[in-house]
């Protein structure tokens, strides 16, 4: 009974670091993303460079917002297992 509960709790864990590895992932993809097209459209229009800026550090907040609620909930299913 003890081996099933360790195994279970040791799962949680797992599944919990894993969920924190991929929330990691998708925001640094994410934010890379919204850099590169920020870039190209710079790049493209420079004269709407203060408007794309602040609108591409408004979408890296949210995202980064995001991304920290994800990884509370992983370290929140991982102390609770």
């Amino acid at each position: 009974m003890l081996n099933f509960l360790l195994l279970d709790m040791s799962i949680a864990i797992m599944g919990a670091a894993i969920g924190a590895g991929l929330v990691a992932l998708g925001a640094g993809f994410g934010i890379g993303k919204i850099g590169s097209s920020a870039m190209e459209s710079i790049a493209r229009q420079p004269e709407a460079g203060g408007k794309i800026q602040t609108a591409m550090i408004i979408a890296a907040a949210l995202i980064e917002g995001v991304a920290l609620f994800g990884v509370v909930v992983c370290l929140l299913i991982s102390f609770k297992a």
